[in-house]
């Protein structure tokens, strides 16, 4: 629908969620960060200019302009970056998809939502109080559940072995969903994306 459109304001915002600084690069809780980097070096996107206290970077996707977000008030403020670019661009918020890490899907699974609770993630929590409305849509990037380790522990923790080896080839997948979702048919986009598996 975005096709030959002249470069203007943005038409959808993707936030992908995480924590700034080496300290937390590689862990479960930064794979929001990763599918935003992925998407960043398929189309170019430099995502390097900081606004809404997030790095940002804008670009087209499938014809339609994307402002990429990594926001850098830690995961807990999430909602502070995504509020103040949503409001800068005046974007509903079903035009802003929220990529993150869900503990309650195995490593390989992704799952497209349109809109729901926060399901106990607090990035997701900062989002829905700052926006007001939980009827934004996400994907959710599986990364294992913690078991008996802390939960805290569990996902500031690095992928490792054949984990690690397996989400290289998730990020790829997860940045095809995200593609699919800015056609707008998130229904399409989680008939073609949850019921699969990444090997």
């Amino acid at each position: 629908m975005f096709f030959g459109r002249k470069p203007g304001p943005v038409d959808y915002i993707v936030a992908g969620l995480g924590n700034p600084g080496p300290r937390y690069a590689g862990t479960r809780h930064n794979v929001g960060f990763r599918v935003i980097d992925e998407l960043s070096g398929r189309y170019g996107i430099r995502v390097d200019r900081s606004r809404f206290r997030a790095l940002t970077g804008t670009g087209v996707i499938n014809g339609a302009r994307v402002l990429l977000v990594k926001p850098q008030t830690f995961m807990n403020l999430s909602g502070q970056s995504v509020k103040a670019a949503s409001s800068f661009y005046k974007i509903p918020p079903d035009r802003i998809i929220v990529v993150f890490d869900d503990v309650s899907l195995p490593v390989g699974k992704l799952r497209v939502r349109k809109k729901g609770s926060d399901g106990g993630h607090n990035g997701i929590k900062s989002i829905i109080a700052e926006c007001g409305t939980d009827e934004f849509p996400r994907l959710k990037v599986g990364v294992g559940s913690p078991g008996f380790r802390d939960m805290v522990d569990w996902v500031l923790s690095p992928f490792e072995g054949a984990e690690r080896e397996r989400m290289s080839r998730v990020f790829p997948a997860a940045a095809d969903a995200v593609e699919r979702m800015l056609s707008g048919n998130y229904d399409a986009a989680a008939n073609e994306f949850n019921g699969i598996t990444i090997e």
